[in-house]
């Protein structure tokens, strides 16, 4: 399982994920918002699918979806957001990459750079890091609910890449291009997701011992904060004996 996903379980167990809800939906609009720009209908746009996908996932009200489409393509007034990236290092060596959408560029550099050097990390040149990572699809399911058996048939046979189980979390990784078609084919065959999500996912990944890997993902939490950061990566493996520090 991707570091990504061993994270976003733990806060999940935790009901961290429940307490921000309302700040993920307000990174979902915005993407929903840039991605309508380039068209207002989800069947010939698929960037805005995918972010329709992402949002219905978590369980986002229709009006939401439907009133950030409409901003995106013109209809409620221009919204203007960039999409920066940045890159560099946390504690131990590991990688990260920040993707943000933001409409005040300024503000998000100085919000980033702070963040990430106040706890030990650093901004490092566009493409430092990136290399490292694949953009993928992923989605997981509760083993306590579904067999792996059950998911490997109809992921794979709907064009899946791959199935992992871990720590009662099963993930369904697929290709960016076929996220939208394999979580629809999911869902039309019965089975509900914990999360789904387009995520940067490492080729190679980097263990830390428990007190290293407590700062990397304080960082990642810090930076997540951020009302402009809308995803953050990193090759962080977390230790199998891993405690989280309160």
């Amino acid at each position: 399982m991707s570091g990504h996903s061993k994270w976003a379980t733990i806060k999940h167990k935790k009901g961290i994920a429940d307490a921000k809800r309302g700040q993920k939906f307000t990174k979902l609009i915005k993407e929903i918002t840039v991605a309508a720009k380039s068209g207002a209908d989800p069947d010939s746009n698929a960037r805005l699918r995918t972010a329709i996908l992402k949002a219905k996932a978590e369980n986002m009200p229709k009006d939401n979806i439907d009133r950030a489409i409409k901003k995106g393509s013109g209809e409620l007034g221009q919204a203007t957001f960039y999409e920066l990236t940045y890159e560099g290092y946390a504690p131990g060596g590991v990688a990260i990459i920040i993707d943000t959408l933001t409409d005040n560029k300024n503000r998000t550099a100085a919000d980033v750079r702070s963040t990430l050097t106040k706890l030990g990390g650093s901004l490092g040149a566009t493409g430092c890091v990136s290399y490292m990572f694949q953009t993928k699809g992923v989605i997981t399911y509760d083993a306590s609910k579904y067999t792996e058996d059950q998911i490997f048939e109809a992921a794979l046979e709907n064009g899946a890449e791959d199935v992992s189980t871990e720590d009662g979390v099963i993930e369904v990784t697929t290709s960016a291009a076929d996220f939208p078609k394999v979580l629809e084919a999911m869902q039309a065959a019965g089975f509900e997701q914990d999360s789904a999500d387009v995520s940067r996912i490492a080729d190679q990944t980097v263990t830390l011992d428990n007190e290293k890997a407590n700062k990397v993902l304080k960082i990642v939490d810090r930076l997540e904060e951020l009302d402009d950061v809308q995803q953050v990566s990193t090759n962080l493996d977390l230790p199998e004996d891993f405690q989280e520090e309160e």
